[in-house]
């Protein structure tokens, strides 16, 4: 079967609103042999003459009067689709958008980004998704719709990326802890108890590299899933939590927080997306708002 010409709906639908080749053509910046010869497919195609000639004008037949209407209904349609999306009415707009998250950037941000997503579009509802790997799949798929984190080199190349902001790992510990007094050297950071921070039960990192160099180690008591439970742990001991400075800002309320010993390189927090939703204005909004309580 052959496929039809669909550019013969916008030729169709202006033949019959206007009612006259010439005017047709010249709407469509035709000339008028070429309108008479795409009205000419347009009866070959349809099986009908559509427009007749009566007097000096034309006038359409019951076929055409039929498909009027409904061609016109096309063409609106077609167009629409076809055109860039627009900005949604963020006061009408109802929406559930899935984020995954380490619990540290629920615990430090999610209540801003709720007030400010619920002021600017109450009907949107934020579900936030633990995030116990940095596999992208769930991206991929349209599980979850944004995620926030440290862009891995297992991430997929196809997700798109923008980094949040930059952070630095300070040492956290609780009030009246010994190293509250004093200068922090690496000798004595190291020689207290540690809770480490590690998803996949790997207790060594940079931070250990960095106390190795200067020929100290560190002895790590525990380890914990999330900065958030290290620092519940640091809080109620005499452990020593090494977390990311700005991730855990209103976290560390109430603790004592000192400057590293030991050069770690920075972090950069990223959210992350698939491309499917770049040019969703929804999920554009949204992006800026995780930026702008981040920033």
């Amino acid at each position: 079967m052959t496929t039809p010409d669909f550019n013969l709906l916008i030729t169709l639908d202006v033949l019959l609103a206007e009612g006259s080749v010439a005017r047709a053509a010249r709407r469509l910046k035709l000339s008028p042999s070429a309108m008479s010869r795409a009205l000419a497919r347009l009866r070959e195609t349809t099986g009908d003459p559509l427009l007749v000639r009566a007097g000096r004008g034309l006038v359409p037949t019951p076929r055409a009067l039929e498909l009027r209407e409904r061609v016109r209904l096309v063409v609106e349609d077609a167009t629409a689709i076809l055109r860039p999306a627009e900005q949604p009415d963020l006061g009408r707009l109802v929406r559930t958008f899935a984020i995954r998250s380490s619990d540290g950037f629920v615990d430090n941000f999610g209540a801003r980004l709720i007030a400010l997503a619920h002021a600017q579009a109450p009907g949107v509802l934020l579900r936030f998704v633990a995030k116990l790997d940095r596999d992208s799949m769930l991206l991929r798929d349209g599980t979850v719709d944004l995620e926030t984190g440290v862009v891995a080199d297992s991430t997929s190349p196809e997700i798109r990326t923008r980094v949040l902001f930059q952070d630095r790992f300070v040492g956290v510990v609780r009030q009246g802890h010994a190293l509250c007094q004093g200068a922090v050297t690496a000798e004595r950071y190291a020689a207290g108890r540690h809770v480490g921070v590690s998803r996949r039960g790997i207790d060594k990192g940079a931070i250990d590299d960095a106390l190795l160099l200067g020929g100290v180690e560190r002895h790590i008591a525990t380890a914990v899933a999330g900065f958030s439970t290290a620092l519940a742990v640091a809080r109620a001991s005499d452990l020593i939590a090494t977390v990311p400075e700005r991730h855990t800002g209103c976290l560390r309320d109430g603790m004592h927080s000192f400057v590293l010993p030991v050069a770690v390189p920075d972090i950069k927090v990223s959210m992350l997306w698939h491309p499917r939703h770049d040019a969703d204005p929804a999920h554009r909004w949204l992006r800026e708002c995780v930026k702008a309580i981040c920033t």
